[in-house]
């Protein structure tokens, strides 16, 4: 019967990823306006169009012009045995959890390739660019690191012959996390740090999108936050605060280019990303 339930699942990955993400943001949402963590002098009107008009061309272009995707993936490992978890024959619940962790891990380290590629910062720069971080941020990408971070997706579920249903839940998992993670949002410091134990929080992702080099260096991950701590990329605090941090990146800080849906387009291509 779980298993129905699991292929069930999979079977409805968009429905069920559409749905996941309309109720996270308009929960998210609406906790910013409640309890804002820090004061935004660009509003919304100035830069939700153009981070949700990046997000929805993402969203299309993928689907329409790449149409292999990780769950589609993870369907014909698990029809022909393909992955070490078919090889192995492991019992479903513990794919199902491996899965979520490895995942996890390949996006801690992804997050921390395309910090250290020249060629990936490019790309994954135009994140990084906006001069304020709220629940539209966590969706704000370049469409070419989106392709790149569909392959490096595609290639761990092949290999490691994930559940179509675990694959379903990671993604489900992420896109929430993100924009929770994203979210300009005051939380109780007691939750906050009962949270960090597992879970990344807002005040621990916002540090990563310091202006500070090194503060940009720290707390990669997107979900759990094992991987920081034992990866020696945690920090606590921003030197600067919370409140008084600046955030986006030190080469550009032109609302005009950073929060303009064409400029984030090209902004990759330009010089001044070296």
């Amino acid at each position: 019967m779980l298993e129905t339930l699991l292929d069930a699942v999979a079977a409805r990955e968009a429905t069920l990823r559409l749905g996941a993400f309309v109720l996270v943001f308009s929960v998210v949402a609406l906790l910013e306006i409640v309890s804002p963590r820090r004061r935004q002098p660009l509003g919304r009107n100035t830069r939700w169009p153009a981070n949700l008009a990046l997000t929805a061309a993402n969203a299309l272009a993928l689907r329409l012009l790449i149409p292999i995707t990780a769950v589609g993936i993870a369907m014909v490992g698990q029809e022909n045995e393909i992955g070490l978890f078919n090889y192995l024959r492991l019992p479903g619940w513990f794919s199902f959890i491996a899965t979520l962790v490895l995942m996890d891990l390949s996006l801690y380290l992804q997050h921390r390739l395309v910090h250290a590629v020249p060629l990936l910062w490019r790309l994954h720069r135009v994140h990084h660019a906006d001069l304020e971080v709220d629940i539209t941020t966590g969706a704000r990408f370049h469409p070419l690191e989106m392709a790149f971070s569909l392959a490096v997706k595609v290639a761990v579920v092949a290999a490691l012959g994930a559940p179509p249903a675990a694959v379903v839940g990671f993604e489900i998992l992420l896109n929430a996390t993100s924009m929770f993670n994203h979210g300009n949002l005051k939380l109780p410091p007691g939750l906050d740090g009962a949270l960090r134990k597992f879970l990344v929080t807002p005040d621990m992702h916002r540090i990563h999108h310091s202006v500070l080099h090194d503060e940009t260096n720290s707390n990669f991950g997107f979900n759990l936050t094992w991987w920081d701590y034992l990866l020696s990329t945690y920090r606590s605090l921003p030197a600067a605060g919370h409140v008084g941090m600046e955030l986006g990146v030190s080469d550009d800080r032109a609302p005009e280019r950073c929060n303009r849906f064409f400029s984030m387009l090209a902004m990759p291509f330009q010089r001044r990303t070296l």
